[in-house]
């Protein structure tokens, strides 16, 4: 019985990963460029703010440069053709980014709870600096705290996606 086409795998007719240019043209990985965006986004947004709780806001850091650094790595070196077509390279692909999700996450829970203690302690804040420089700090995290959980979506949408290439590699 021949196979359904509708049904037969996506990648079955292709190497389990792109390199050279097709990287930043197939599907997950073109979400790696989304992804550095939205994270550099956070990484300046936490980075020019005020810093109120020193530890959560310090994992949102680590986060979002650990993740920018390494998801840029891995575009790198699979624009350079590293994996050479390897299926232990997909691998490596769904764990890291199955690991950044869970990363971005934890960072983007921490850093909606940390502006939401922010906005409940207006009164303290406000007897330090005046009420618009506090606007400006509030208005950063919100968007910081925004931007974390889009990464969250992308890196989320992209291990599903590189599992499903890893299995089928």
């Amino acid at each position: 019985m021949a196979a359904n086409p509708a049904t037969q795998n996506i990648y079955s007719n292709a190497s389990p990963l792109p390199s050279g240019p097709k990287v930043i043209m197939s599907f997950p990985d073109v979400l790696m460029l989304p992804e550095l965006v939205f994270g550099g986004l956070v990484w300046i947004l936490v980075a020019s703010s005020l810093v109120i709780q020193p530890n959560p806001q310090g994992w949102v850091m680590f986060v979002s440069v650990f993740c920018f650094v390494f998801t840029f790595l891995l575009m790198i070196l699979f624009c350079a053709g590293v994996h050479k077509g390897s299926s232990t390279w997909a691998g490596i692909d769904a764990f890291y980014h199955g690991t950044a999700a869970l990363f971005y996450l934890s960072a983007s829970v921490l850093e909606a709870f940390s502006t939401i203690a922010m906005n409940e302690n207006i009164q303290l804040f406000l007897l330090y600096i005046d009420s618009d420089t506090f606007l400006k700090y509030y208005r950063e995290n919100i968007a910081a705290s925004v931007f974390a959980f889009v990464a969250t979506l992308l890196y989320t949408i992209h291990t599903i996606f590189s599992a499903l290439r890893w299995k089928s590699s």
